[in-house]
């Protein structure tokens, strides 16, 4: 009898401890499908390295990057900040290599600089991306961009008719060898510097899209010349800069003031009158793209994507219908 009893009571603790191995895994499956995995397809890892987060616009779109991927479950999303540095961002696109990302979206900082990092990510078999700006000629790269020369073509158009006869103005420039960079400086002298020979360029620097760098500047030519009648900058951070370094200054409240980007602080500048115009590069645009191209290259759907987005001109009459549109995307606090 004490044989049987302890017989039965082994067979009892054997399937105790088979029906807790059965929960335990059927925990485990209910646990991953929690991490987006629902309909059992492959989760895919991409990299989303971008310039530089101290960068206004280069903020708004990683930002925007992060809230589109919310709509792929297959999509397991890291964004990197490059800090404006190419060593940074190289090292970045390396890691992602050696971490075996399904693919790395580059937002370059130099888009030479980071060529062959582009191209190591697509010979090591690894679908890649560059877009804001884009990286031509990287055979297998996709591209989702915007085109830099409209860009600052639409401002540069409208100021032939705004800039005054032998005006003075100053030219800030982003990164050299930078692809927005240097479109949107030749639309600027093809569309309107060649077109206007009375306007006098007084003061140009490179100031890497940086705010507070292209204060400086300004404040250097404030110095040095009696007047200036427009400020010609390749981004809207540059602008900003500028119009802050002279914002206490009555000589300056008519001063003309151009950008591209068309982020919160612009809108508001062209709103209250600072700043003359700007052409929206839409950070949610940008990203729906991005996502989307992500979707059919890893999907299989394309094997190369190259896509740009519009180039709207936001000036003081249609600036609410923007603000209106930042506000909706709790981009404006």
């Amino acid at each position: 009898m004490k044989k049987t009893f302890i017989t039965v009571v082994s067979m009892l603790l054997v399937l105790v401890l088979l029906a807790a191995c059965g929960n335990s895994n059927t925990q485990s499956s209910s646990g991953s499908e929690a991490q987006g995995n629902n309909s059992g397809e492959k989760v895919y890892k991409v990299a989303y390295i971008a310039r530089a987060q101290s960068d206004s616009f280069a903020a708004w779109l990683a930002n925007a990057v992060k809230e589109e991927a919310k709509k792929y479950p297959n999509i397991k999303l890291e964004v990197f900040d490059g800090q404006a540095s190419d060593d940074k961002e190289n090292s970045m696109i390396e890691n992602a290599i050696t971490n075996k990302f399904d693919l790395v979206i580059v937002q370059p900082n130099n888009g030479e600089a980071q060529r062959p990092y582009v191209e190591k990510v697509i010979n090591a078999g690894i679908f890649a991306i560059t877009t804001n700006a884009r990286i031509s000629g990287i055979e297998g790269a996709s591209t989702v961009d915007a085109d830099p020369y409209e860009q600052a073509g639409v401002n540069a158009r409208a100021a032939l008719d705004q800039i005054p006869q032998n005006a003075k103005v100053v030219v800030l420039n982003g990164p050299s060898g930078n692809f927005h960079a240097d479109k949107r400086r030749e639309s600027w002298q093809k569309e309107f510097f060649d077109k206007r020979p009375d306007v006098q360029i007084v003061g140009e620097q490179i100031a890497n899209w940086n705010k507070d760098e292209a204060m400086k500047y300004m404040e250097d030519w404030v110095q040095a010349n009696d007047k200036i009648d427009a400020v010609v900058s390749m981004n809207d951070n540059m602008a900003a800069g500028a119009l802050e370094a002279v914002k206490d200054n009555a000589k300056y409240s008519g001063m003309l003031a151009y950008g591209v980007d068309g982020t919160a602080e612009a809108f508001q500048l062209i709103k209250e009158g600072k700043m003359t115009s700007t052409c929206l590069q839409n950070a949610f645009e940008l990203a729906e793209k991005l996502l989307d191209t992500s979707n059919k290259l890893l999907t299989g759907v394309e094997k190369q994507i190259d896509t740009d987005i519009g180039n709207p001109l936001i000036t003081k009459d249609n600036v609410d219908e923007y603000i209106e549109l930042l506000e909706k995307a709790e981009a404006l606090k």
